[in-house]
């Protein structure tokens, strides 16, 4: 993403973040282009140009209420069978690509001893992230609006491993998924360090078609552990993989988005986007 594109996203983050807060007033093109300082023709161009919808669009897209029918529609009571089978669409993106493999217990016990882990620092459609690997796979993918406080974050979860700043295949390979074009990605592997509990949560998120959300319930069913719902959130909070592992699509019951590791206005933006994506994109 070059300077101008970063702008750009910080002007898209900034009016979702008015739309979220005005949603129910339902804003009008030229009220939310004067937020961000913007012609209406330009906000409009820049906009949809970013997510592919108008700007009006997407206010439907990311409403409180559209949340609450995505919950409602049939789509959502069949989770359990698309769940299992890896039905809708671009909804087996996952199911095809990412696979998750566990740190075994020693290296889960050691803290990374003995791990070496390359890191950088890139660019997508929701800014900065860094992306961590071990020689198995992805570790670690977290927005990074600080680079220092990512880092830390990172080397919170192994502060026992040895750390070099370079990119890999690895790494590489697994960026390719802020493309509009999957059908060049290679399976992404993950190389995570949770427990059991964790793992099972993280393992369903990858189920929840593109598009769609779940509940915090929803998740705890298909672990078969219904009333697990707060632990659930717990792990949820957890998850080392931002966007790969889609967090942002577990909602509250009430149909409230709810909160975000790296940031609510994030994860609204995610929500909007994919759920403008869903129609155009093409497995």
């Amino acid at each position: 993403m070059s300077t101008q594109e970063h702008i750009n996203y910080d002007r898209i983050a900034e009016a979702i973040h008015y739309i979220q807060q005005n949603f129910a007033q339902q804003p009008t093109l030229d009220e939310i282009a004067n937020e961000v300082h913007l012609s209406p023709y330009h906000f409009q161009r820049l906009f949809t140009n970013w997510a592919g919808v108008s700007p009006k669009k997407f206010l439907q897209y990311i409403s409180i209420q559209h949340a609450k029918q995505i919950l409602n529609t049939s789509q959502s009571t069949l989770f359990d069978t698309a769940y299992d089978t890896g039905l809708s669409g671009t909804g087996r993106l996952h199911d095809l690509f990412v696979k998750i493999e566990g740190m075994t217990p020693g290296e889960y016990k050691n803290q990374g001893e003995h791990l070496y882990i390359n890191y950088s620092y890139s660019e997508s459609p929701f800014g900065k992230i860094l992306v961590a690997s071990t020689h198995k796979g992805l570790c670690y993918m977290g927005f990074s609006d600080e680079q220092d406080d990512s880092l830390q974050e990172l080397k919170k979860r192994f502060p026992k491993a040895e750390f070099v700043q370079q990119s890999d295949k690895i790494q590489q390979n697994a960026l390719l998924i802020y493309s509009r074009d999957w059908s060049n990605i290679n399976q992404i592997k993950l190389h995570l360090k949770g427990t059991e509990f964790q793992l099972k949560v993280w393992e369903a998120l990858l189920k929840i078609p593109t598009g769609n959300l779940a509940t915090y319930g929803n998740i705890a069913k298909i672990i078969q552990k219904p009333k697990a719902s707060r632990a659930v959130g717990t792990a949820i909070g957890h998850n080392p993989i931002a966007f790969l592992i889609p967090c942002h699509r577990v909602i509250q019951s009430t149909g409230i988005f709810g909160g975000y590791m790296w940031g609510t206005t994030r994860k609204t933006a995610i929500i909007g986007w994919e759920a403008s994506q869903a129609n155009v994109i093409n497995l």
